[in-house]
């Protein structure tokens, strides 16, 4: 606070709320300490290039960062390697403030129409947030890839078009990467199909994936030994292995996807009735019952590990700031790969999947139908649940027929 006090800039006004910020989101006092000094050397460098605090922009930024400088000769550390966030996070408060302009966005062709298609799988197909985030920036890659910045013409797309932009995104994704661009593709072509601009013969055009596999794949559950090793490796002295586990109790017990974990609210929690409010895909609900472990492992995180946030997420981010978890490999599944790493577990898919998967293979075992497997796991479709019949061998082993010649 003293640093930010010190100041005399043009930004110097707004320094200490901006500090006042920092601890309020949970940030150590040495870190908030750096972002401080920063600021104040930024705020110094605007006064004395006679910025004002309206006129300051990304450029001026950019400037800053890229100043001259020399590093003293003991330093071992990349120079000025956390300056460039502190100084883009102040400036982004600015602007949530109100004191700086917002950046100029340039919207290109392709951008609005992306923006059409997103409309469309949302009003007309009824499809996840993510899916249509993911399509629609597949789909301005895809325009910004054949147009760049000129108009679009959707008419003069060819089967060429299409197979430079495939083969470009092979060289940076793997196979099941690909074939979730060739999907979104095929639907972005779809749309061009029902407003008339293409022909459908274009839709065909795409190129497969070549990716075989079971069809539909077998499922890739965890053992129960290791699955078990892996909830016990969490240290519940920290407030990280106390969380940690209750996740992955969630993934074992319940067998939520790692989203549903994300987007549990803490009043999606009823204590009184044991149920748990589970948000699954395309914004369904269901109530689903609370396990006393389970239960066990989310009160003593929220008790003694979940740090103190106005984010109604039940789970958060132990670093600051203190909000909800990040969607994707970098939230549940680092998690997931985390324990597997400390717990020394070498499975061949490090995903949080597996434990949905362990838990219906375990109820197939135990004698379980496979309708009531699907409820458990909220299925719509039968033919989602009919892949575990294949994890019955015992079950399957009578119907094999006898191979011939064979003794048998």
């Amino acid at each position: 606070m003293a640093l930010a006090q010190r100041a005399k800039g043009p930004l110097s006004p707004h320094l200490s709320a901006f500090v006042t910020s920092l601890i309020g989101q949970g940030y150590s006092v040495i870190c908030v300490r750096a972002k401080a000094w920063r600021a104040a050397e930024f705020d110094a460098w605007l006064d004395a290039q006679g910025v004002g605090l309206a006129e300051v922009q990304d450029a001026h930024v950019e400037a800053f960062v890229s100043r001259p400088y020399q590093p003293r000769s003991d330093c071992r550390d990349t120079p000025r390697r956390h300056e460039p966030p502190a100084v883009r996070q102040l400036l982004q408060y600015l602007r949530a403030q109100g004191l700086c302009a917002a950046p100029s966005l340039v919207v290109t062709p392709a951008d609005e129409r992306a923006t059409s298609f997103a409309e469309h799988l949302q009003h007309e197909r009824g499809l996840a947030a993510t899916t249509i985030g993911y399509y629609r920036t597949l789909a301005r890659n895809f325009l910004a890839h054949r147009f760049g910045s000129d108009a679009i013409d959707l008419g003069a797309i060819c089967a060429t078009d299409l197979i430079g932009f495939v083969r470009q995104e092979a060289q940076r994704l793997r196979p099941l990467g690909l074939k979730h661009v060739v999907n979104g593709l095929r639907a972005f072509l779809r749309y061009a199909e029902y407003r008339g601009e293409i022909n459908h013969a274009l839709i065909s055009a795409v190129p497969a994936v070549a990716a075989w596999t079971a069809t539909p794949p077998l499922p890739r559950a965890i053992s129960p030994e290791h699955a078990q090793r892996v909830i016990a490796s969490c240290d519940l002295h920290t407030a990280v292995g106390r969380r940690d586990r209750a996740v992955l109790l969630l993934l074992a017990r319940l067998g939520l996807r790692g989203g549903e974990v994300l987007t549990l609210l803490l009043e999606d929690i009823d204590w009184d009735a044991g149920l748990l409010r589970v948000r699954g895909k395309n914004g369904h609900q269901c109530l689903m019952p609370l396990p006393v472990d389970v239960g066990e492992a989310i009160a003593a995180y929220l008790r003694q590990g979940r740090p103190a946030s106005p984010d109604r997420h039940v789970f958060l981010r132990t670093r600051a700031p203190h909000r909800c978890l990040l969607h994707g490999s970098d939230g549940i599944g680092s998690i997931v790969r985390n324990a597997l790493k400390r717990a020394g577990v070498d499975t061949p898919h490090k995903g949080s999947h597996q434990f949905r998967h362990a838990l219906a293979v375990g109820m197939l075992r135990g004698g379980a139908s496979l309708p009531e497997i699907g409820e458990l796991l909220r299925h719509r479709s039968q033919l989602s649940t009919s892949i575990y019949a294949k994890v019955d061998l015992a079950a399957l082993r009578p119907l094999a027929l006898p191979w011939p010649g064979s003794s048998s």
